[in-house]
């Protein structure tokens, strides 16, 4: 039976299902083409490339890239996945389809290992551009011995169309990314990120061990006002410190994490194997508490947090421990390049801490967070001569206890107060702003179109802008970073996965088109 006759669902499988299938078919003497995307509209440039492609061999394997990994640009994908492999599949001349995860990117071709690996010609310019400052050093890790064929024929942009057809973003949106593009271009992007290389980054800050636990509503409890609900699975993520020191791990080759653990209980081996390969860490304990847990308990069907428990105790170290942590970091600061202080009020990060942060480090950025631990209390205005702040909009009218002023103006007061070099507000849905050393002030839009997960975007913002600021970026340049980091990162839920430098830098060349 050919790819024609058999009915579209026969011809999706599971990835694990399709690998004993490919391997059949190379034991049988058959040539195995493979050709991987999104597939997210079927335009001419795809009709003529998946053609090309089956014309390379004897049968012809489409992976979709899974809804959740599609991190292309706004109102990205278009279609769910299921209804994009129906629509791949439908084609006369594509034998098999599946679904696949996308995190690592190509993985699923190291796993299918075809003969070859068929790309379209919207990707050749893509290959000038974008592969090639991600990919290119790498090639033969996700690619294998496939041979790679790049198929012939016009090509279609998806992303130009969706950009330019569909009303993705709001008028105001669209003007600023057509002047942006004029001022700078993708490359100018890919190189200013390739300059962070270099940097020799020391990170102090509390970590985090973010617990999900999904849940379902059984009904009301018939002694209370109670809604009732059943446990149904967990998982477990690295917030807080943890976070950030992946998120830059990405960017720069030398991070270096300084953070407190609880004695007993500490998680320390759970932790050190959540952190990335170039991360390394100093761990200080203390006795009157364990390493911060906190436990979020949701709804599993509708995505919404019904409580949180957090287990931590937020007194500040002293003693012992706060003079161990003190002269660590009075021998170690000197050696860095720049030092980030992620403060969440937890009890780590004292007066005295903070007095040898300054004294000691040649730059240092710093996000006071706001949270419910210690709303009020833990104020960006405790810190003096950062080269960079990084707040978002309910954290700078706390510390300017101003709840409906002018927020530039507010930016102003705080940048002037702390004396900071750089600062920049997030404002949610409506972008963000920043203030450059100068005092000139930059508004970027929100670039975000779907929305999971707000919790760790504001770390991953904080972790992709500081090291900008210190190898000297542009205030927009930067801004502009943090935007698209931030809108990857309300994809994620929690803390599951870092913000990858080639998924920045593929977002970026997308919406700059």
């Amino acid at each position: 039976m050919t790819a024609m006759d058999r009915p579209i669902r026969e011809k999706i499988l599971l990835l694990n299902d399709l690998i004993p299938v490919v391997e059949g078919l190379r034991k049988k003497g058959k040539v195995v083409v493979q050709s991987h995307g999104v597939y997210d509209l079927i335009h001419p440039g795809i009709l003529t490339h998946l053609e090309n492609a089956r014309q390379q061999g004897d049968v012809l394997v489409v992976t979709v890239i899974r809804d959740k990994d599609v991190r292309r640009g706004p109102g990205r994908p278009i279609f769910p996945d299921a209804m994009r492999a129906e629509s791949v599949a439908s084609l006369s001349y594509v034998d098999y389809v599946s679904v696949v995860d996308d995190e690592i990117p190509f993985e699923c071709v190291r796993m299918l290992q075809p003969d070859v690996f068929a790309k379209g010609q919207a990707y050749k310019e893509r290959d000038r551009t974008l592969h090639e400052k991600i990919f290119e050093e790498e090639k033969e890790f996700y690619f294998g011995k496939s041979r790679i064929h790049e198929t012939g024929g016009f090509s279609f942009s998806s992303s130009h169309i969706v950009n330019n057809f569909l009303d993705v973003y709001p008028e105001e949106t669209k003007l600023f990314l057509k002047s942006f593009s004029k001022k700078y271009s993708f490359n100018d992007i890919a190189e200013s990120l390739d300059r962070l290389r270099p940097l020799k980054v020391l990170l102090i800050g509390d970590g985090i061990i973010d617990e999900y636990h999904y849940c379902s509503a059984m009904g009301k409890s018939a002694k209370s006002h109670l809604v009732v609900s059943k446990y149904l699975t967990h998982e477990i993520f690295f917030g807080g410190a943890f976070a950030i020191a992946n998120h830059m791990a990405g960017l720069c080759d030398t991070v270096h994490l300084v953070t407190l653990l609880g004695k007993n209980d500490s998680r320390e081996e759970e932790i050190a194997k959540g952190l990335k390969q170039n991360v390394s860490a100093t761990f200080f304990y203390r006795d009157d508490g364990p390493t911060i847990v906190k436990k979020r308990y949701l709804d599993q069907y509708l995505n919404q947090k019904i409580f949180e428990v957090n287990y931590l105790n937020d007194d500040f170290i002293s003693g012992d421990a706060e003079e161990s942590v003190i002269s660590y970091l009075k021998s170690a600061i000197p050696s860095y390049d720049l030092v980030l202080v992620s403060d969440f009020g937890h009890g780590f990060i004292t007066e005295r801490v903070i007095s040898a942060i300054r004294t000691q480090a040649k730059k240092y950025a710093v996000n006071t967070q706001t949270n419910a631990a210690n709303a009020g209390y833990n104020m960006i205005t405790k810190y003096r001569d950062p080269f960079f702040v990084c707040l978002d909009e309910p954290e700078i009218r706390l510390a300017a206890q101003e709840r409906h002023s002018n927020i530039d103006d507010i930016a102003r007061r705080i940048k002037a107060e702390v004396n900071a070099d750089h600062l920049i507000v997030t404002l949610g849905k409506k972008g963000s702003i920043g203030l450059g050393r100068e005092g000139e002030l930059n508004r970027t839009p929100v670039f975000s179109s779907v929305v999971l997960d707000t919790i760790g975007a504001g770390d991953a913002f904080f972790a992709f802008t500081a090291p900008c600021f210190a190898q000297g970026l542009p205030l927009d340049m930067v801004s502009f970073i943090g935007n698209a980091v931030g809108a990857l990162a309300v994809q994620i839920v929690g803390n599951k996965k870092s913000v990858e430098r080639h998924e920045l830098l593929s977002f970026v060349y997308n919406i700059l088109i």
